[in-house]
């Protein structure tokens, strides 16, 4: 999927498939990457990605790479041992002490509950350590042929929906019309039910109530 299939769809919804265009291609792939984003915010699972996190040496609160949105998990050291994430609140009470400890190799991870893509590593970590983990990507400014490689294709509908409540915000008749707002319920109506269903595909119970699963 790329820019240029959104707008592609999009065209057709708004009518406008002949040159010239009402919408030029850079105002319409300005709506793209607009809707990309508004769809990281609302599903940031959609745009995990999985690699290195640098650290800062002789530092508690680190932070995901300045592309995070936020963070999903902390794997392991790389090429070493996995850090297991344990609750600060617990910590913090049984062991207050561990904010000053030596710096070493890091074996667990606590969350910043306020920050999404900051988080504490205990023992805080020596100069060159490299972790393994997943965060939610802020999806860059594509160009309009670009490979969207973080969006499966199935939500290409849903990004087409975005992109066409953004163009018919523009037009005052079609605000007043409430086709504007047509296109905005299925855009985040779409992608809240695609969350919905996560329950059914990855859980074991299928999400059934665990109770009723023999």
């Amino acid at each position: 999927m790329t820019p240029a299939d959104i707008i592609t769809e999009a065209r057709v919804l708004v009518q406008d498939t002949r040159a010239p265009y009402r919408y030029s291609d850079t105002l319409m792939l300005g709506w793209v990457n607009q809707t990309l984003k508004r769809m990281s915010v609302l599903r940031p699972d959609l745009f995990s990605f999985i690699g290195d996190i640098p650290t800062v040496a002789n530092t508690v609160l680190q932070s995901c790479p300045s592309d995070s949105l936020r963070l999903v998990e902390i794997f392991q050291i790389k090429n070493g041992d996995a850090v297991t994430e344990v609750n600060r609140e617990v910590l913090d009470q049984m062991y207050p002490n561990w904010v000053n400890e030596a710096a070493g190799t890091p074996v667990n991870f606590m969350r910043h509950v306020r920050s999404p893509n900051k988080f504490f590593l205990y023992p805080r970590p020596t100069a060159g350590v490299v972790l393994v983990g997943e965060y939610a990507q802020v999806p860059p400014a594509y160009t309009i042929n670009q490979t969207i490689a973080s969006l499966p294709d199935a939500y290409l509908p849903i990004a087409v929906d975005g992109v066409v409540f953004l163009a018919e915000s523009v037009d005052n008749e079609h605000v007043n019309s409430g086709r504007a707002k047509l296109f905005q319920d299925s855009f985040s109506q779409t992608l809240a039910v695609g969350l919905q269903v996560r329950s059914v595909t990855d859980t074991e119970e299928g999400g059934m109530d665990p109770k009723q699963v023999i």
